[in-house]
């Protein structure tokens, strides 16, 4: 099997009152790796093209499967996280596919 081929692929785009903000998350969501086991892989990063269409931050982490989307919404690293987004965000989206 190839890289992502049978992976689940969970995208998240996120809007924050500054862009600061979206930097302090960035960062934030960046330590997840390595710390949840069913975290494959992550990257986030910050729009540079500012147009009106755009998002603050893109997510994009990869599990094995549902199990593993599951067991990171609820790791407590996780969740700690969330606890500052949810706190400071303006406007969220996801995808999620295999």
């Amino acid at each position: 099997m190839g890289y992502g081929e049978g992976m689940l692929t969970h995208i998240v785009f996120m809007k924050f009152p500054s862009l600061e903000i979206a930097e302090q998350v960035r960062q934030k969501l960046l330590a997840l790796e390595g710390n949840i086991p069913s975290l494959r892989s992550i990257e986030a990063g910050l729009d540079v093209t500012r147009s009106g269409r755009s998002w603050d931050l893109a997510l994009l982490t990869r599990f094995d499967d549902q199990a593993g989307l599951d067991a990171y919404a609820i790791h407590p690293k996780h969740v700690e996280v969330l606890t500052f987004i949810k706190a400071n965000i303006t406007e969220v989206a996801a995808v999620d596919y295999q």
